[in-house]
């Protein structure tokens, strides 16, 4: 009987004790999940502020509080990236990456996230092999991007060609254009090394994947002169009007100076008179101006700059025009007009670039591909000022 009647009494105290704990526990959850919620949202509102570096501290704090949240873990290591910090961002997902107990779509992601890690830290052998892994797995497309940007910064211009055919197989987009000119890449690294008929079958592919790239067929000029084929590069270069009238500044001194090989000098300059009524610009104009004083004088090339200048009044043009009234001004003028000459120079120097039409970098070359953006064919045939004149 005592030991029932000490059971009976003791039910009501282990009730009561576990009433307790269980009250203990429950305000101890409340108070880790309200803590939780404050930090994600504290560091949800930096990121919204443009502050990473506090938004980098609340998220630490969240895991902290939960080690086990694999989605904390993605932010705070793509904070870390953005941050340049990539040893901590490789850490972090790393770090996930060990954890046995993270699902196969979140492994996969930790992979890609650590992938874009080593790219951003330069560690191209590293990003390449993690992008590779990838191939077979939900962000295959993604990877073969990446793996498009390692080739194309290594120059490996065949292992580009073979991810930008393998995207477009993927239904990722068309990627003509940067295929015909990874082909011109090779055909240029040959035409260097004296290998015209290296180069000749590249192009070929080049125009087969885009016929209307300019370049290959400025190349495919270069190596017909490579051959002693003066005439065939002639016909050559003048295709490009067909394919893009803008350009033909490009090919213009090309195109002089092998009129002038083959003795046929002012057939050049009248074919190059025909573009610039077609098609003016300063690099056009520069070309022609030199070879009418050379064919036709001085009194010849100031009425070309003149009636040009007319047509399209820039300050590029009037510093051309300037230069001509130079050659024979009279000794009591040149010293003035050498002064306005210089001004006009000097300001003109910050007109002449060469402007991306994607991420604005400009240049004071013609660039196939722009530093800095890395996109191909975005930079118009024609100088700054030009544009906003024709705009």
């Amino acid at each position: 009987m005592e030991f029932e009647l000490w059971l009976l009494l003791g039910i009501p105290v282990f009730f009561a004790l576990g009433w307790i704990a269980a009250r203990v526990d429950i305000r101890q959850l409340v108070n880790e999940s309200r803590s939780l919620s404050r930090a994600y949202f504290t560091g949800l509102n930096h990121l919204l502020n443009d502050q990473p570096d506090k938004a980098v501290d609340a998220f630490i704090e969240i895991v902290k509080l939960d080690p086990e949240t694999a989605d904390m873990h993605f932010a705070l290591g793509n904070l870390f990236r953005r941050r340049g910090e990539t040893e901590r961002a490789i850490r972090v997902h790393q770090n996930l990456l060990a954890r046995p107990d993270l699902p196969q779509e979140q492994q996969a992601h930790a992979e890609f996230e650590l992938g874009q890690d080593y790219l951003k830290a330069g560690l191209l052998d590293r990003a390449e092999e993690t992008f590779n892994r990838l191939l077979e797995t939900q962000y295959a497309v993604q990877a073969r991007r990446a793996l498009l940007e390692i080739f194309q910064r290594e120059k490996e211009w065949p292992r580009a060609i073979e991810a930008a055919l393998g995207l477009q197989e993927s239904g990722a987009g068309a990627r003509q254009k940067e295929i015909a000119q990874f082909y011109c890449e090779l055909a240029q690294d040959a035409l260097v090394h004296m290998h015209p008929d290296d180069a000749l079958p590249l192009l070929e592919k080049a125009l087969q994947t885009d016929r209307k790239n300019v370049r290959a067929t400025l190349l495919t000029g270069d190596a017909q002169v490579a051959k002693h084929d003066i005439e065939g590069a002639l016909l050559t270069w003048r295709r490009v009007e067909q394919q893009s009238v803008p350009h033909v500044a490009l090919v213009a001194q090309r195109l002089m100076d092998g009129y002038r090989k083959v003795g046929r000098p002012q057939e050049g300059v009248n074919l190059l008179k025909s573009y610039l009524e077609e098609a003016s610009s300063i690099d056009l104009i520069e070309v022609v101006f030199k070879a009418v004083i050379e064919l036709d004088g001085v009194e010849a090339a100031k009425q070309l700059v003149s009636a040009e200048l007319r047509r399209t009044p820039t300050l590029l043009g009037l510093d051309k025009l300037l230069e001509a009234r130079l050659m024979d001004a009279p000794a009591a003028l040149w010293s003035e007009l050498s002064m306005v000459k210089n001004l006009v120079h000097g300001y003109t120097q910050k007109l002449a670039r060469y402007q991306c039409s994607h991420c604005g970098f400009k240049a004071r070359q013609f660039y196939w591909q722009c530093p800095g953006c890395s996109r191909w064919e975005t930079y118009p045939p024609r100088r700054t000022e030009e544009l906003n004149v024709m705009n």
